[in-house]
């Protein structure tokens, strides 16, 4: 406690100290002032004694030389009130007087006093330089001592620090990885993942093409496209790998709906090379200009069909030969399936022809039909068993073998199946007619490839169909009546598969084992195609497919090669009146089969 008196007495002392100074300074600045105060009034009274003497000197001046010109008074009077001119000319005016009127003036130098005032000094209080108090001490004082207690301090320039001198950056060691790390890190998944990406891009980027003679007036493009026009086939690329593709059978090919630059082809055993698996899944991009495929998958059995996953755009669905179903996932690193069905009675155990997803984004399923008779419904989430399965019979006979099925559009419950007796099929999955409910006969050998019209228009032609066949034609048909539309038989092979276009109503294409590629406008012609390709060497066509667009065919050969020809857009477009054309065609179509029908009966 005593030590906290001392200290606040050793405050107060030094607070009366400061004071004491102040008021030092405060006096000797009033001082300063009366002092400047004083110069000034001597200097007026010096001025007004002056003025004095020189009243006194003119009057006596006027009594001793009465000759001096009045002008001469009269300038030296004019000039007596300026007080500045006294100031400065007074010995002049004294030498003006007391000379001859006829000598001249002579002007000399005069002493100035000067009296100099200091100039302003600049200072600036800062609370800082009070007495430094430890913790919070300073709340003793109050504020209004730290007012009277502030300290002037002149502001200085704070001297520049020198900067550091910059040191140069020493390179950093790079360790050496031995052959276990580079091993360990080349096998990570990270790296795997990586190198994955990275060398599809590279080899897109490799492969691509840039027209440095681009016209963008749009003249070029104008001819070329009014060529374009014109054309109706015109080959546009071909996929093929020497290691995947050789010496294999495109078995089927499918667009992908999320991806429409995407096929997927499937292809059956090499016979020539017994160690590589014998079925194959390659994905084709079409977007980029590499040769080589965009993923490859492959299994133990010849896949005999492929189709994206609708809903799923990273799986891949494939029906082999020995009757297990298999997905793929382009997200997985191995080209192996992810899931398969097993190989039992309950699912299939022949050769699957026909896999399809239906349904919608929240609730489908993955259709599958072979030629055992038997249709499963699966789960893509689940394969180890069928959710459903159906034995596909006509009339308590024994089972259809079924090559080749589709469903009408936005129908999940009917379908049309070919068969290898050559009968074609109505049929339905659920309700009190479940199974096979029609038979269409008319052709002399296995149906290869069937196809429901699926264009969105005016008029709905949902229920018509095509079917292809070993018989050499190809046949109309309607679910509406049993009996057969129309048949076309401009073909001297066997036609392989048959397609409708998914823009124009009136509009198929279909191909054959002379390697022609035929596409038919049943509105210009139903005699004859309207267009006609013939590969090179003329390998058997298995399979076509539209694309989304309409304005691409794909052809997949004997070869193991994929042929993508574009349509003309003058050819593939329809026009507005091509849905009541199609209609008037289907009348002519009738009314000449029945004139047909009443010739051959009258003979």
């Amino acid at each position: 406690m005593s030590d906290r008196k001392a200290e606040l007495e050793a405050k107060k002392k030094r607070l009366q100290e400061i004071r004491d100074l102040k008021k030092k300074k405060d006096e000797d600045k009033r001082k300063k002032e009366e002092s400047i105060k004083a110069t000034t009034a001597a200097v007026t009274l010096s001025e007004s004694e002056l003025e004095r003497k020189r009243r006194e000197a003119d009057e006596l001046l006027r009594g001793i030389l009465p000759e001096v010109s009045s002008a001469d008074s009269t300038s030296v009077n004019a000039a007596s009130p300026n007080k500045s001119q006294i100031k400065k000319t007074n010995d002049e005016t004294a030498a003006q007087q007391f000379s001859s009127p006829k000598r001249k003036l002579k002007l000399g130098m005069s002493s100035v006093n000067l009296a100099g005032f200091p100039p302003k000094e600049l200072v600036t209080y800062a609370k800082e330089t009070q007495t430094p108090v430890e913790d919070k001490e300073q709340d003793v004082m109050t504020s209004e001592d730290e007012d009277d207690i502030a300290e002037p301090v002149v502001q200085q320039p704070e001297p520049e620090e020198p900067q550091p001198e910059e040191k140069e950056e020493e390179p950093e060691v790079v360790k050496e990885l031995t052959s276990d790390e580079k091993q360990q890190i080349v096998n990570s998944s990270d790296f795997l993942s990586f190198f994955d990406r990275a060398s599809r891009v590279m080899e897109r980027a490799l492969f691509e093409e840039s027209d440095i003679f681009m016209d963008y007036t749009g003249e070029e493009r104008d001819r070329e496209g009014d060529k374009d026009a014109s054309a109706k086939l015109s080959l546009n690329r071909q996929f093929f790998d020497d290691r995947w593709s050789k010496h294999r059978v495109v078995s089927s090919l499918d667009w992908s709906n999320q991806y429409p630059e995407l096929l997927v082809a499937s292809y059956n055993n090499n016979e020539e090379s017994p160690h590589e698996p014998d079925g194959v899944a390659l994905i084709w991009n079409m977007k980029f200009k590499k040769t080589t495929p965009e993923y490859i998958f492959h299994c133990q059995s010849p896949v005999m069909s492929a189709s994206f996953a609708r809903f799923h755009p990273n799986l891949v669905v494939g029906g082999t030969y020995s009757g297990q179903i298999v997905l793929w996932d382009n997200r997985s690193y191995k080209r192996t399936p992810v899931q398969r069905t097993p190989l039992s009675a309950a699912a299939h155990t022949h050769p699957v022809y026909c896999v399809s997803v239906l349904g919608t984004q929240n609730a489908h399923n993955l259709i599958s039909v072979s030629t055992d008779g038997k249709m499963c419904s699966w789960n893509l989430d689940m394969l180890s068993q069928p959710q459903d399965s159906m034995e596909l019979q006509h009339k308590q006979s024994k089972p259809v073998a079924v090559t080749c099925m589709d469903f009408p559009t936005n129908d999940v419950n009917n379908f049309v199946v070919g068969s290898e007796e050559g009968a074609v099929y109505n049929a339905s999955r659920h309700g009190s007619k479940a199974g096979i409910n029609e038979v269409f006969e008319g052709h002399q050998g296995p149906v290869t490839g069937i196809d429901c019209n699926h264009v969105q228009g005016q008029i709905d032609f949902s229920h018509l169909f095509l079917t292809s066949s070993f018989d050499w034609t190809i046949k109309l048909w309607s679910t509406k009546q049993q009996k057969l539309v129309y048949s076309f038989e401009d073909n001297s092979d066997y036609i392989y598969d048959v397609m409708w276009s998914p823009i124009h109503p009136a509009l198929f294409a279909s191909v054959d084992s002379m390697g022609r590629l035929d596409v038919w406008n049943l509105n210009n012609d139903t005699e004859v195609p309207s267009a006609r390709v013939t590969l090179d060497a003329q390998p058997a066509i298995n399979r076509v497919r539209w694309a989304h667009s309409g304005y691409q065919i794909a052809a997949g050969d004997a070869d193991g090669r994929i042929w993508i020809y574009d349509v003309g857009e003058s050819f593939a477009t329809p026009r507005m009146d091509e849905w009541s054309r199609f209609v008037r065609t289907l009348t002519d179509i009738k009314a000449n089969a029945a004139d047909m029908e009443a010739d051959s009966l009258m003979r």
